[in-house]
């Protein structure tokens, strides 16, 4: 006969618990499905953007002045299907292919965002005659489907096929810059300070108090105080990414101190002892001990602090970084936007192409965040020592 107590309060006690694992279970799995369905619908929308659609039609120069005044196309028959973007740049195509000049002949041609949203099987506005007009022209192979390099090599246009992501891309790096610059360095001296010399009394727990609420509020509330410090106080030009860096700085700071503390924190006090035993300063202590140990910690927390700030629209809207910036800025004082405020531009427009540059800056923007915690990911197991 088997020995076995049946105790009710252990067994209620396991029902308790495999109860929570279960709920626990499905809510890692609904976040796993909302994830899978929010990066597919992304994905299903934003592709296509990465492909735009040119067409051969007969385009006529005659080159009668220096200015390239007669450049044209039949605009009765193909006005439709060519963008009128390309046909306004004609001139600077012409300067790239000077065999072009006093010819008829048929080129390939920028479509139209109508024509390309036609031709990717999307929402369109052709009537039907158009419609029959462009299925002709696929039969002849007169159409095809290239990689979108507009996408990647222009700024921000009001005409949607000839709208690109280069300008957004560089304010950011630029925005970015100015933040890692500021913010880091002061993150983690204060973390230091705060840490390893500061006394603890009632003013440094104040400030760290202050410091750990200035975490949790709102990021538009760092775009005010931006506005009202940085460009109305101090006069620096509005829209730049000299005022977007700093004011993304205000708001990764507390992030940036508070991870490299816990940094700092984690590292054992048996190796300040240590270094106390052998005569060593606490400056040194800290500098050649504590620091390089807390390293990989502080390194992680900047990180993602930073990648945090990239994604930031609310702040950079408050300092105007929201403005129409079709060519990428040369200087930090020079008007620019960045990623987040292109997709939010974007969204708001009315014309249906804008829908998939939308969902692929999306994407452009998610792939640089994704990147930047696998950076993070790596430093941290890296350069981690265990004691």
């Amino acid at each position: 006969m088997d020995n076995y107590f049946y105790i009710p309060q252990l067994d209620k006690r396991n029902k308790k618990a495999n109860r929570f694992k279960q709920i626990a279970f499905m809510a890692l799995m609904s976040s796993v499905i909302f994830l899978a369905f929010f990066l597919s619908d992304m994905f299903a929308k934003g592709y296509k953007a990465f492909a735009q659609t040119y067409v051969k039609v007969p385009v006529s120069i005659n080159l009668e002045t220096q200015e390239y005044s007669h450049l044209a196309v039949d605009r009765k028959e193909f006005g439709f299907i060519v963008s009128r973007a390309w046909l306004r740049d004609l001139p600077n195509i012409i300067k790239e292919n000077p065999t072009w000049m006093d010819t008829k002949e048929e080129r390939w041609a920028l479509a139209s965002s109508n024509v390309d949203q036609y031709v990717k099987g999307s929402y369109n506005t052709l009537k039907d005659a158009q419609k029959s007009k462009i299925d002709a022209m696929l039969q002849e192979g007169k159409v095809e489907k290239r990689f979108n390099n507009i996408f990647f090599s222009k700024g921000d246009s009001k005409i949607p096929e000839y709208s690109g992501f280069l300008s957004s891309i560089i304010g950011t790096i630029m925005t970015m810059i100015v933040t890692m610059l500021i913010a880091v360095p002061l993150g983690v001296m204060t973390a230091i300070y705060l840490e390893e010399f500061a006394k603890d009394n009632k003013m440094t727990q104040f400030i760290e108090i202050n410091i750990n609420n200035l975490a949790a509020i709102p990021s538009i509330l760092f775009g005010l105080l931006g506005l009202a410090v940085f460009i109305n106080f101090f006069g620096v030009p509005r829209s730049s990414a000299l005022v977007g860096g700093m004011t993304l700085a205000l708001m990764s700071l507390p992030v940036i101190i508070v991870s490299s503390k816990a940094a700092l924190k984690a590292v054992p006090d048996s190796i300040r002892q240590a270094g106390f035993a052998l005569g060593l300063t606490k400056w040194q202590i800290v500098r050649d001990h504590v620091l390089p140990l807390a390293m990989p910690g502080m390194l992680t927390g900047s990180i993602i602090a930073l990648a945090q700030a990239m994604g930031e629209t609310a702040p950079l809207i408050m300092v105007g970084m929201i403005a129409f910036i079709p060519d990428a800025s040369i200087s930090f004082t020079d008007a620019s936007t960045v990623m987040p405020a292109q997709i939010f531009t974007w969204s708001g427009m009315p014309e249906r192409a804008y829908i998939e540059r939308t969902a692929a800056g999306i994407l452009v923007l998610l792939g640089i965040l994704l990147s930047l915690n696998a950076v993070a990911i790596y430093l941290r197991k890296k350069y981690t020592k265990t004691w």
